[in-house]
């Protein structure tokens, strides 16, 4: 999308926002840009697929308003969103408690314009993994979990390269200069997403158990404490606090999990994941990985597409779960899935 559209998609609304139950004829009047009115009408049928508005009445009397799915959806410019420092940002610095049980239970999180996208996508992928022998498939597994443990840990700050990585996953050469500690988290990455491979059906239905199994691998030897925690933690980048409170973490990961179980569309069910884990920090440390991780996992059970993130931009990774956290906006993250 070009900066000039997407200054007048912001632009139509705004007005809409500051006017609310707008004519097309109003909103065409209204707003500064010089634009003509069918492409006005065309822009506003385009955000009623992508659920940032909504419409009533018809013919001459069709009004506009912002949907309530619009603070979750709308688009964010994150070089805009980071030019403002922590303090100076205004957000949601507390857990949502009507996030999942209320928004995310009644709004559709991809557009069908994306829907489609990654159908497409999807059924790309089915194809190609059609023509692959059992031989052929089996080695497309190991260079994803190559792929996915290096990239899941380096965003993690991991210092291992791809090609040390390989080395470490396939033949258990350690790199030089690298700690202990680099060489489990890798390990454990792989060794994760062999048990999940191995056992697709584990997170089908998903629970707070399974959740916990898949964190224990991923922390192994890592002196990192198991199960939910007790304790307050911190997020670096951020003022927004993850609950500290051991029974209304288990509530929350509970109705995530619910969420997640109803929900139909498998694209959703791991995207929700990969947000929500996070969100929801109920480990003391470990909980973007296991929020990969377990999305994966869920992917692999329906058969669809697993993501390495290997092209993925570790710093563009972060800055899209701070607005999460911040503004519980899935706009970046959405753009990562892709």
């Amino acid at each position: 999308m070009s900066k000039s559209h997407e200054h007048r998609r912001e632009i139509i609304l705004s007005f809409i926002r500051e006017n609310p139950n707008c004519s097309s004829k109003e909103i065409h009047e209204g707003i500064s840009e010089t634009l003509g009115y069918a492409t006005v009408k065309r822009m506003l049928q385009n955000l009623l697929l992508e659920n940032l508005i909504v419409v009533s009445g018809n013919g001459k009397g069709t009004k506009y308003n912002i949907s309530t799915s619009y603070d979750l959806l709308h688009p964010i410019s994150v070089e805009n969103y980071f030019q403002k420092e922590i303090d100076e940002r205004k957000i949601k610095n507390s857990f949502n408690f009507s996030l999942i049980r209320d928004t995310l239970s009644s709004v559709p999180i991809f557009s069908e314009p994306e829907i489609n996208h990654l159908t497409k996508l999807q059924n790309h992928f089915k194809q190609r993994s059609s023509l692959l022998s059992g031989n052929e498939y089996h080695n497309a597994l190991e260079r994803l979990a190559i792929d996915l443990s290096w990239k899941s840990s380096q965003i993690e700050g991991n210092t291992y390269s791809l090609l040390e990585t390989e080395r470490l996953l396939k033949e258990k050469e350690t790199a030089s200069g690298k700690t202990k500690d680099e060489a489990s988290m890798l390990l454990n990455h792989k060794e994760a997403l062999d048990f999940i491979i191995a056992n697709p059906t584990f997170v089908s239905p998903l629970t707070v158990s399974t959740i916990e199994s898949i964190h224990s691998i991923l922390i192994k030897e890592l002196n990192v404490d198991r199960n939910i925690r007790k304790h307050t933690v911190g997020i670096s980048g951020t003022n927004y606090k993850p609950l500290d409170n051991e029974f209304q973490i288990r509530e929350a990961l509970d109705q995530m999990c619910i969420l997640i179980n109803k929900t139909e569309n498998v694209f959703e069910k791991g995207l929700l994941t990969l947000v929500l884990v996070s969100y929801i920090q109920p480990f003391s440390d470990g909980n973007k990985r296991t929020a990969r991780i377990v999305s994966n996992a869920i992917l692999i059970n329906n058969n669809y597409c697993p993501l390495s993130f290997r092209t993925v931009n570790s710093i563009d990774y972060k800055k899209a779960m701070l607005i999460f956290y911040e503004q519980n906006n899935v706009s970046p993250m959405k753009e990562i899935f892709h």
